[in-house]
């Protein structure tokens, strides 16, 4: 007997009301509820270009709902960049200076209450012990306002040369970033605050959803950042696929898809960490996924190796480890892993569930934007001791047979959420700004 019919059967054997391992099915408690007017003015901020420090980027330009939340590349262009998706390309006018270092994650579910951590890293998590309630690279410097820890993952792209500030003397903003001005008057999350208040419709706006702004507060950034949060909270809440409804007494799932649902939650043992109602048990692991492109590391730095959580915590264990991402919709949010370094989910599942047999051969398969890059993209899996450095913390795996990948992908695909992928508000017409709409 397989190791796929052994598993299906077991399911079929459980007794009525038993679903083993499967988690409980996401519900309105695990969403915090937000006014529509917020909700709409997050809609605006999050397409308006004004938020970055040349004018020429939204959220939404590498997080589209063309390219289910993300922007269809491996990793992307920020600053420098003209064109959408797969088609952005380096603007000869004003040249980028690096490919952004990690693939632009899907923002299903990141306004859940389970999210606990953002980022690849990490380096956004909850955190009682702080005034804030978070934790963040800004340490003492973080100022509270921030509703939630989707909010407080806003205030980082702003402040990226890379991303939306622009580079060194191009803007107010970058030149704040530079100065390591963020916070206080002047700093270059309260320019940022000052453009939008200085356009009647969003300041009409602000004072419509929060009391204080209509008794005469300024409008600051956390306030800009709570609505673009409520915004993709609600917008991408992901709650309503086939295996959703299965969760809440709806129809279980057959076939293929059931037979992947016995693997996962079984023998293939993917709940070891995508795990609970989200599918991720919000914790780091050491999966050898391929790396490419600069990496997560300092300008200064001499190496490309991206030591993922490490870089967080210094300890030894999290040496290239990654969240455990969320699952939603997966099968549509490629290209996949931390560095966006395959194309293929089938290939994807068959190196995750064996890394260390694989890294060695991964192929050279990438979607990049069109832009020479003055890194190497390959450096890291060129360079024998950072690829032994990272094959060394991957945990082997049992690898899967091409029947289990098949009943996986059937199952995969179950996680699929058509609402949220269409999103509910959609793409604004305009923006306050005037600036275009990213389409």
């Amino acid at each position: 007997m397989t190791r796929l019919a052994a598993a299906l059967m077991a399911a079929l054997a459980a007794p009525p009301g038993l679903a083993g391992s499967l988690p409980a099915p996401l519900t309105d408690a695990d969403f915090a509820a937000a006014p529509e007017a917020e909700i709409r003015l997050g809609q605006l901020l999050f397409y308006d270009p004004i938020l970055s420090g040349n004018r020429t980027i939204s959220c939404a330009t590498c997080h589209h709902p063309r390219f289910a939340t993300g922007d269809g590349l491996s990793l992307g262009l920020g600053e420098g960049g003209i064109g959408l998706g797969p088609d952005r390309r380096a603007d000869p006018a004003n040249l980028p200076e690096r490919l952004i270092p990690r693939n632009a994650p899907p923002l299903f579910n990141m306004g859940a209450a389970g999210v606990t951590v953002l980022f690849a890293d990490g380096r956004i998590e909850t955190d009682a012990r702080r005034p804030t309630g978070f934790r963040t690279p800004m340490e003492d410097e973080m100022v509270a306002g921030f509703a939630n820890l989707l909010s407080a993952q806003t205030m980082f792209p702003v402040l990226s040369p890379d991303e939306m500030a622009g580079h060194y003397q191009e803007n107010d903003v970058a030149r704040a970033v530079r100065q390591g001005f963020i916070t206080g008057p002047g700093g270059a999350w309260d320019r940022i605050a000052d453009r939008v208040a200085a356009l009647p419709a969003y300041r009409t706006r602000f004072e419509a959803v929060y009391p204080e702004i209509a008794a005469g507060r300024p409008i600051a950034f956390t306030d800009i950042s709570n609505a673009i949060a409520a915004f993709v909270s609600a917008e991408w809440r992901a709650d309503d696929s086939a295996f959703d409804r299965a969760l809440r007494g709806g129809p279980p799932l057959t076939g293929p898809a059931a037979e992947g649902q016995a693997l996962f939650y079984g023998p293939a043992g993917c709940d070891a960490c995508h795990s609970g109602p989200l599918l991720s048990d919000m914790g780091f692991h050491a999966m050898g996924a391929p790396q490419l492109g600069p990496g997560k590391v300092e300008r200064f730095e001499t190496g490309q190796a991206d030591p993922g959580r490490f870089r967080v915590t210094g300890h030894a264990a999290d040496a290239f480890a990654f969240r455990t991402p969320m699952l939603r919709n997966v099968t549509r949010t490629g290209p996949w892993g931390h560095a966006g370094g395959d194309t293929d989910l089938r290939a994807f599942l068959a190196r995750h569930a064996a890394p260390r047999k694989v890294l060695d051969r991964h192929p050279r398969e990438a979607v990049l934007p069109h832009f020479d890059s003055p890194q190497p993209v390959w450096a890291v899996l060129d360079d024998p001791e950072a690829r032994a450095a990272i094959e060394a913390t991957a945990k082997p795996g049992p690898g899967l047979a091409p029947d289990e990948i098949e009943a996986l992908m059937a199952f995969l695909e179950a996680l699929t959420d058509e609402t949220a992928l269409a999103g509910r508000l959609g793409i604004p017409d305009a923006v306050p700004s005037g600036l275009p709409v990213d389409r």
